[in-house]
């Protein structure tokens, strides 16, 4: 980020005297906020989106194997990994497709221009403090991509004032070796964090048979390293930035005689200004870059292949708090998107400007939230998408929720231009996909130690875009399909009995082709999870139950992919105040399972996800 773009920042924030320090780094610290609805913090009880929020402490104490294990705890959000930690990952929230969700890392959006979605496998938890995941719709603020809802990761942050350091060793079988260091402090005006990280594994063969040459182990290597800085200039002004950059080498099996492997870069740096402008108004300044490399490689020839990524954005965002019941939110937004790549792309960068206004009323007796954006896209042309919602307490304990929201997604470069092996496979005729959403949500206290979310919703796609092929010669090309039909019910019970806290989730979608009536691929109908642990003294143990329902490979419905369960129990002992020892044993049945499949000769696949693991960490974390 140029210093010259930082002053144009200061140069465009008003003049005014001001109150307020900045809002959302405090909020990152708390599990009762929400900063990803409407991109400034919130209480949650206030929001009218459904979020599921993940702290640092809850990172800590679930010790979940990836990002993906993370997300997948989260109520109607399915992920689907081809091989275990390193590989290939998808995500679907509430029966969307991957490229139907918008991922943001310190508010900067991330992924690929050329196939879509973000490389969520390659983010290592030891540089995150919090992940929210809001499920819905939420184009009216965001714009494209965020159709079947907003993943937001914030990178590590400071621990407090004073100076702390982090050290942490971890080992495992398949060759599983994670180490971290970290050292973070400050003042009350000052916050800052360093830390760095390497993550490695011989892994295993995530493939089984198909080729000799694929009878492997497939390796995995990843080095990362984050900084944060913020600074409070006075009770009226604030700024900070944030970087992360994360970069590897990750193997993989293909269906023919090749020993192929990707080497990525992941990275992203986002700044910040804020201003208190008057006692209602906070002005923000937020400009953002990120990048997302991938080479493709092969051990036994010099065939590879690159596509790289290159986002940058700006975006003012203003918020006037008119009274105690009435706010404003109003921004405009600037992204451009550019693709580097050693295939040859039609065209390779594209540019998106947006205005958006929201006003949100909250009363004794109802709330409502009303939002309008316009998007200018460079190929595209004009889209506009709004949002509404009512929101009705019923008592102390309970409170409904019932919105309607509008979203769109562009095509990706591949989606339009895109050319493999002398096959013409883009389509640059395609149209934008557009959505509605509909959603009634139900948040009770049922009783003191007892809370519940529950969602029903349905959601409509129109030009939903499809690569269409021969099923024996693979050839085809990407096509606007007729639309997606999604209802569903989502829900997570929380609770706390004796001490145990424990979290059940549980969803039910059912996603189809309305002109085929076949189920998308790769979604399950039905999926759970349960979280249980239990502090005792310094000890602390907990367990991780989860099923899935059977999904299928392909459109057609013809390659079925069996459900699975799997059983994860994890403990921990802070032996001294300083040094802490975690264990976890992940899928200890031994389970072998899938979530996606490839084909070759005529026979279909699963890639293998990990079976039985084991971890065994040591965290030193002193006061300097």
């Amino acid at each position: 980020m140029k210093l010259s773009r930082l002053a144009l920042a200061v140069a465009l924030l008003p003049a005014a005297h001001l109150y307020a320090a900045d809002k959302t780094e405090e909020a990152i610290k708390l599990s009762e906020t929400v900063i990803t609805a409407n991109r400034t913090a919130e209480e949650r009880k206030d929001s009218t989106a459904a979020v599921t929020v993940f702290t640092r402490a809850d990172i800590d104490r679930l010790q979940p194997v990836n990002v993906a294990d993370l997300l997948g705890r989260v109520p109607g959000v399915q992920m689907r990994q081809s091989g275990g930690r390193g590989s290939a990952t998808s995500v679907s929230i509430r029966g969307t497709s991957n490229t139907q969700t918008l991922v943001l890392i310190d508010g900067v959006r991330v992924g690929s221009a050329s196939a879509g979605g973000a490389s969520l496998q390659h983010l290592n938890l030891e540089q995150i403090e919090r992940v929210e995941v809001l499920r819905g719709s939420r184009s009216a603020v965001y714009g494209a991509d965020a159709i079947g809802g907003v993943i937001q990761i914030f990178t590590r942050r400071s621990a407090g004032e004073g100076l702390q350091a982090r050290l942490r060793v971890a080992a495992g079988n398949k060759g599983v070796w994670e180490r971290s260091a970290g050292i973070s402090g400050g003042d009350e005006n000052t916050r800052f964090n360093l830390s760095a990280s390497l993550d490695e594994m011989t892994g295993f063969d995530r493939t089984g048979k198909s080729t000799a040459v694929d009878a492997d182990h497939d390796a995995y290597r990843n080095k990362a390293i984050g900084f944060s800085l913020s600074h409070t200039f006075n009770e009226l002004l604030s700024a900070g930035v944030n970087v992360l950059d994360q970069r590897g080498k990750t193997e993989y099996d293909v269906y023919v005689p090749r020993k192929p492997y990707d080497e990525f870069s992941v990275s992203s740096v986002s700044t910040f200004l804020e201003l208190q402008a008057t006692e209602q108004l906070t002005s923000r300044l937020e400009l953002g870059h990120s990048e997302d490399k991938s080479g493709n490689r092969d051990k036994l020839s010099n065939a590879g292949s690159d596509f790289n990524t290159y986002k940058e954005s700006a975006a003012w965002l203003n918020t006037f708090a008119i009274n105690d019941q009435h706010s404003v939110l109003a921004g405009v937004d600037y992204n451009k998107d550019k693709l580097r790549s050693s295939d040859a792309f039609t065209k390779n960068s594209r540019w998106n400007q947006a205005t958006f206004i929201q006003h949100a009323y909250k009363g004794d007796i109802f709330g409502t939230e009303l939002g309008l954006r316009h998007d200018k896209n460079q190929q595209f042309g004009s889209a506009n998408t709004w949002n509404a919602a009512l929101s009705l307490p019923v008592g102390q304990k309970n409170e409904f929720v019932l919105s309607y929201s509008e979203g769109f997604r562009v095509p990706t470069f591949n989606d339009l231009y895109w050319t493999f092996d002398g096959w013409t496979r883009g389509n640059p005729n395609l149209s934008p996909e557009k959505s509605k959403s509909y959603e009634l949500q139900w948040r009770s206290q049922l009783i003191d130690t007892v809370k519940l979310e529950a969602s029903i919703y349905r959601t409509d796609i129109r030009d939903s875009l499809a690569y269409i092929s021969d099923p024996i010669t693979w050839q085809g090309q990407t096509e606007n399909v007729d639309t997606v039909r999604i209802n569903g019910f989502d829900a997570s019970l929380q609770h706390d009995f004796l001490g145990v806290q424990g979290v059940l989730n549980l969803s039910f979608v059912d996603s189809r082709d309305r002109t085929t009536g076949r189920q998308m691929q790769r979604i399950a109908k039905r999926t759970l999870s349960y979280d249980l642990d239990k502090q005792l003294g310094a000890f602390g143990v907990g367990g991780t139950w989860r099923l899935a329902s059977k999904s299928f490979n392909d459109g057609g419905n013809n390659q079925k992919i069996a459900g699975f369960g799997t059983v994860d129990l994890r403990g921990n002992w802070q032996a001294t105040q300083d040094l802490g020892i975690d264990l976890r044993l992940a899928n200890i049945f031994d389970k072998g399972y899938t979530r996606a499949m490839y084909n070759y000769g005529g026979e279909s696949y699963g890639y293998r996800e990990d079976r039985f693991t084991v971890l065994l960490g040591m965290t030193w974390a002193p006061n300097l």
